[in-house]
């Protein structure tokens, strides 16, 4: 019998992991929630289905096996989510907010992880924060950010690098080979799910 397998995506911001997450998914691979304390404004209303905003008194009510913050917001993957992807599903996917989370995780499911950084560059990084609408500060925010908890440099402690600076294909398509989960598709449905 084949071993159950997580995929646990990580990155710097405008990275691509929600994106890439939201993909699979709609290909039908199973997402393990990321709990936070974070709210999403309708700026970012498209990671809703992505992170389970809770109250932080519900948030120290779970019991986390990955619980950590990331600016100034609790993140966490639950313990019975995790048992219960293992009971239906032979492959499932995650976002990991930083290495540490990474370290936590592998405690439990180690031989069983796969970590995939999703590695752009500081144009790019740039580009896609201003189309999504961040003003000047908010973009000098995350940039120093990233500088001071080395984001960037994240890609040494996983299995896999996936440059994502080009198409949403492209990416897809690596991280798909990397999944086991190659299936050609005709062009016009694929361009369907990449949107």
């Amino acid at each position: 019998m084949a071993q159950n397998k997580v995929f646990a995506f990580l990155g710097p911001h405008c990275s691509g992991k929600s994106t890439m997450v939201s993909q699979l998914m709609s290909m039908g691979v199973h997402y393990v929630p990321t709990i936070t304390t974070k709210y999403f404004d309708d700026r970012y209303a498209y990671k809703r289905r992505l992170f389970r905003t809770v109250k932080p008194d519900e948030y120290s009510a779970e019991k986390f096996i990955v619980n950590n913050s990331y600016q100034g917001n609790s993140y966490g993957i639950r313990k019975a989510d995790i048992l219960q992807s293992y009971q239906q599903h032979k492959i499932s996917m995650m976002i990991m907010m930083d290495t540490a989370g990474i370290k936590q995780l592998s405690k439990f499911i180690n031989q069983d992880l796969v970590t995939i950084f999703l590695m752009i560059n500081d144009e790019v990084f740039v580009e896609r924060m201003l189309r999504g609408g961040c003003s000047n500060d908010e973009i000098k925010y995350y940039v120093e950010y990233a500088d001071s908890n080395k984001e960037f440099e994240h890609w040494k402690d996983v299995d896999f690098v996936v440059k994502n600076t080009a198409s949403a294909r492209v990416a897809l398509e690596q991280i798909l080979a990397i999944m086991g989960l190659v299936t050609l598709v005709p062009q016009a449905d694929f361009d369907k799910l990449v949107k």
